[in-house]
């Protein structure tokens, strides 16, 4: 299989399942900086998608709101504030019936949710971490501790020319 069909059929799967096994909208915060998961985010547009190897070993869609697609589509950087980009993430597992489908083994789909993560552009309440601000979330709770959120910028500082973001807007074809 292409790797560009590989990559439509994580996209779809990733869609379909933000709705059935993304993290339920809460109302705790993420104990740093106090970022709520924001209502109605599971709506929000895709971006792109992923699959991390190694310890994560993960399939990952990528959303936005509204400022930062638009920010993503016209190119613009910095992401202007009220920018916001979820990570969801799913465990990475083999899918028997499709492959079943292909005749051979081939096919990997999401598993078990993992966590999301956001990050919110503020660039003056955030201006310390480069204008934004990380939570991440399991089960609609914070799921990870001050000291493991103050690791996220420095493992994005290698990209500031990207404005600290990883993930670049994958365009349908």
């Amino acid at each position: 299989m292409k790797r560009s069909s590989i990559l439509q059929v994580i996209a779809m799967c990733a869609v379909a399942l933000i709705t059935f096994a993304a993290s339920r909208s809460g109302d705790e915060a993420a104990p740093l900086f106090g970022i709520k998961i924001p209502p109605g985010y599971r709506d929000w547009k895709l971006i792109s998608v992923a699959h991390e190897a190694g310890n994560l070993n993960d399939l990952r869609a990528v959303l936005g709101n509204d400022v930062a697609v638009k920010a993503y589509r016209e190119g613009k950087l910095p992401f202007p504030d009220g920018a916001i980009i979820a990570r969801l993430a799913w465990e990475y597992v083999p899918s028997e019936e499709n492959d079943k489908a292909f005749g051979r083994s081939q096919s990997f789909v999401p598993g078990a949710p993992t966590n999301v993560q956001f990050m919110v552009k503020d660039s003056k309440k955030y201006a310390a971490t480069g204008g934004w601000e990380f939570a991440q979330f399991k089960d609609g709770k914070p799921d990870a501790d001050a000291a493991l959120l103050k690791t996220c910028f420095p493992c994005h500082e290698p990209i500031k020319a990207r404005d600290y973001v990883f993930t670049q807007y994958a365009p349908n074809p």
